[in-house]
Parts: structure tokens; C-alpha cells; sequence
């Protein structure tokens, strides 16, 4: 019988190779965020010395600036799509580069409607991931991501994988075993590190109206950014915190550290803490590495609204770019210009709301700073009457819970939509508020 370790070695290949195992009209879909395969991605543009082309990468995050992503002479070989789109894309899209769209998706679907149309063009998926190093009964771990990898092993993709020792090994759905994979590269690099967010006064309200709403035992989904930053640190005199998040960040391992999250009053995967990604600095990945508290599971479970709701006072803190009277969130885009995604928004707002004690939080800024016409900045209330022309709604108005601003916080949930009006206008920037009581006034058939 044929060892571990010698299938291990058979499939072993050089960078150059492994991209020639591609086809042409192949669709590649990366692992997510810190856990891209970054050798092969800063490659993959490469392919057409294969004689491969009409490719695509449909990434979420991509955490560099490729050259498949950034150089439209690559269009033709191999095109960018991104479920979220960093900054990265973001910059390609507003150059006008035609290799580069955003595939509209909610987390917890977003692999299995893409399989879906790939299999309606008869187009074969494979899989770009990482893995941490072999065991010695055969198994690898993905790592730092299984949103959709592990989905997609399953579902039959073809996997070609980096193996890195300085991926962090861990538990759960992550578990991969040699025999699963086609092809492997060995590499060796750090995983990417975010960098630390600092928190403004601004977010340091918003985080202090959240927090006297989150009881003790209360379960928690927290992104990156200021405002979660801010809010991790109002959450440390709590107790008994459960996590159960898509993305594990630094500010779960201060809770842990500071003994204010146990896991221990959770009513799903009581003394776990569940995440679909992690991404942060090597501390978090330290936190992670080899502990079998944490567990990595498929997002099309974390996600799921069904699932988030099982989860005892599950309290969900997301952002929005800006709300509508309506209670409207435009959270992805600016206007129709795409700037991240729909991300697990959705899911678990939605989700949250259907917790015993559970809520969901909308955060923002009350205003902003942005061009006019002429070049010129002005600051614009991010609380509106309607929202801009074209713009893409994350959550529409029959899912919004509570909505915050640095002014206050509101609850919309049961609200008919001139108390919806009322109370939104309330927590806006005190220069807007006229303007928009004047707006409501004026436009009686609407409210």
C-alpha cells in the first residue's frame, strides 16, 4: 500500500508545472483573504506560456495587487472576479481595467450559486488554497480559511494547493486529506498580517451605544474596522461572551485574554468558538494554531441565517456606506461603483434577529467628506432621503434592527415608515436634520 508520504511526494510540483495543469475556460477560485496561495496567484497571469487562456479568478479579499487583477494585457488569459473586492480591485475596477467584476453573492451561498453557473457552462472549477503541512496520518489543514474550500473539495473541484509551514494548523472543517488534493507546491512566507485599525472618537460612540445593549453571555459576530475595534474594547467588563463569527480577528483573542469570552453560556457549540475565516495579525494566528477550541467551519453553516439564529443572544455588528429614511443600507457600494460586497451582512442581521435576545446592529458615521462636481470637498449627510441613483441595497429596509451613529441609536424593528423617518433623522448630524424633516414634510405620499 502506498505510504502518505509518497503520495505526498507524487504530486508534488515547481510553480511552473502546477499552472500547467490548468485548462483552458477554466475557473479558478481562490481561497480567501490571508489564506490566498500567494506564489501561485502572483503567477497565474503566466498561464498563456502554457498555451492556457480564458481563465478567471473569482477571489474575496485578495490581500495584493496581481497582476492577473491589475494588468488588463492579461484580460484574455485570465480575468479577476471578486465576491469582495479590496482595494485592489477596487482600483482596477475605477480605471476602467476589463478584466476585473464583482459576482453578487451573500456569504453563506456565495460558492454554491458560482458552481452552479459553472456547471450551466460546462466550465470545470478548480480550487487555488493553502494548507498548512502534512501529518503523519495524511491530513493537511486549509488553514486560515474555509468559507467556501472546503465546499468546493467536496463538490469535486480540482485542488492545487501551496503547502506552508507558516500557515497556522487548524480544527474543524479545515481538514484536508492528502489523497483530496491534485496537485501541491511547497512555498515558505509569512501569512499576510492586517494591520491594526486605530479607533477615533466617533467610533468610541457608536461602540459605547452597542455595548450597553450586549448583555452578559451574549454571543458575538464582529468584523474589522474602527467601530469593532472600539466596541472590543467596550466589551471587556462583559462575561461569559460566545463567538461565533465569519471572520476571527485580534480583538477575540484581547476578550479571551482578558477573560471576558468563554464560549461557556453558548447554546450552539458550547465552548467553541466558530469562524468561517481569520485574518489579523501573527498573534491571532498564534491564538489559532493547533487550538482545538477553535473551530473553522464551512460558511455555507456559519452563515446560514437558520444557524446564526440558534445561537443564544447572538448580537450581529456590521456597517453601512449609507441609510436611507427608509431604513435602506447601501453597505457595498457607492452608488453603482462597486467598493467591497454583500459579504455575511445578510446573513447575520438576518440571522441575529431570530435569536432568543438577539439583534443586529447598522453602524455609520453620521457624515462624510466627498468631491462635488467641481473638484471641491464638501461633507454630506450619510443618513438620506433616498439613496443615490443605482445604488446596490445590502439590507433592505424589512431586515434592519438597530441603526447607530456617533448621535445615538435607533431601533426600526415593528416601525411603520413614519416612525422609521423620525427616529433615523434623530441620530443624523444636527446640520442635516432640517433639511431632512423638511424632505419628510414634503413628501407626505411617501411616508
Amino acid at each position: 500500500m502506498i505510504t502518505a508520504q509518497e503520495l505526498y511526494n507524487s504530486k508534488k510540483r515547481s510553480l511552473h508545472d502546477a499552472l500547467g495543469y490548468l485548462h483552458s475556460g477554466d475557473a479558478i477560485i481562490s481561497g480567501l483573504g490571508a489564506s490566498e496561495p500567494v506564489e501561485l496567484l502572483k503567477n497565474v497571469h503566466k498561464i498563456g506560456e502554457h498555451g492556457i487562456k480564458g481563465c478567471d479568478v473569482t477571489s474575496s479579499l485578495p490581500v495584493f495587487s496581481y497582476e492577473y487583477i491589475a494588468n488588463p494585457a492579461y484580460a484574455e488569459v485570465v480575468a479577476s472576479n471578486g465576491w469582495f473586492f479590496s482595494a485592489a480591485q477596487r482600483a482596477a475596477a475605477k480605471s476602467g481595467v476589463a478584466n476585473v467584476s464583482h459576482v453578487p453573492q451573500r456569504l453563506h451561498n456565495a460558492v454554491l450559486r458560482r458552481l452552479y453557473a459553472l456547471r450551466e457552462d460546462k466550465r470545470r472549477a478548480v480550487l487555488f488554497a493553502s494548507c498548512s503541512p502534512m501529518d503523519e496520518h495524511g491530513h493537511l489543514s486549509l488553514s486560515l480559511s474555509v468559507t467556501y474550500e472546503r465546499v468546493l473539495v467536496d463538490e469535486g473541484a480540482v485542488v492545487i494547493v501551496e503547502v506552508n509551514p507558516q500557515m497556522p494548523r487548524t480544527f474543524g472543517d479545515s481538514t484536508i486529506h492528502i489523497s483530496e488534493i491534485d496537485v501541491l507546491v511547497e512555498v515558505d512566507y509569512p501569512a499576510f498580517a492586517l494591520p491594526h485599525v486605530p479607533f477615533n472618537e466617533k467610533d468610541s460612540s457608536i461602540a459605547g451605544f452597542i455595548s450597553e445593549r450586549i448583555g452578559d453571555g451574549s454571543t458575538i459576530q464582529l468584523g474589522i474596522g474602527g467601530v469593532p475595534n472600539a466596541l472590543a474594547v467596550g466589551l471587556k467588563t462583559k462575561k461569559h461572551l460566545g463567538i461565533h463569527t465569519e471572520m476571527l480577528t485580534d480583538n477575540m483573542v484581547d476578550l479571551f485574554e482578558c477573560g471576558a469570552a468563554d464560549n461557556s453560556m453558548k447554546t450552539l457549540c458550547r465552548h467553541k468558538t466558530v469562524g468561517t475565516f481569520a485574518m489579523g495579525s501573527q498573534r491571532l494566528y498564534d491564538f489559532i494554531d493547533n487550538n482545538a477550541s477553535v473551530l473553522m467551519k464551512n460558511g455555507t453553516w456559519t452563515n446560514d441565517p437558520n444557524v446564526v439564529g440558534q445561537n443564544y443572544k447572538m448580537q450581529s455588528i456590521n456597517t453601512a456606506i449609507e441609510v436611507d429614511l427608509f431604513g435602506q443600507c447601501a453597505s457595498e457600494a457607492i452608488g453603482p461603483i462597486q467598493f467591497s460586497g454583500s459579504g455575511g451582512q445578510a446573513d447575520t442581521a438576518i440571522g441575529a434577529q431570530r435569536s432568543d435576545g438577539g439583534h443586529s446592529f447598522i453602524c455609520l458615521y453620521s457624515t462624510a467628506s466627498v468631491k462635488n462636481k467641481e473638484g471641491e470637498r464638501q461633507t454630506v449627510s450619510k443618513i438620506v432621503p433616498m439613496l443615490k441613483e443605482g445604488s446596490v441595497v445590502t439590507l433592505g429596509r424589512n431586515d434592519v434592527d438597530y441603526v447607530v451613529t456617533e448621535f445615538g441609536i435607533v431601533n426600526l424593528r415593528g416601525r411603520n415608515l413614519k416612525e422609521r423617518a423620525e427616529r433615523l433623522i434623530s441620530i443624523a448630524h444636527p446640520d442635516f436634520r432640517e433639511e431632512l424633516r423638511y424632505y419628510v414634510k414634503q413628501h407626505p405620499e411617501i411616508y
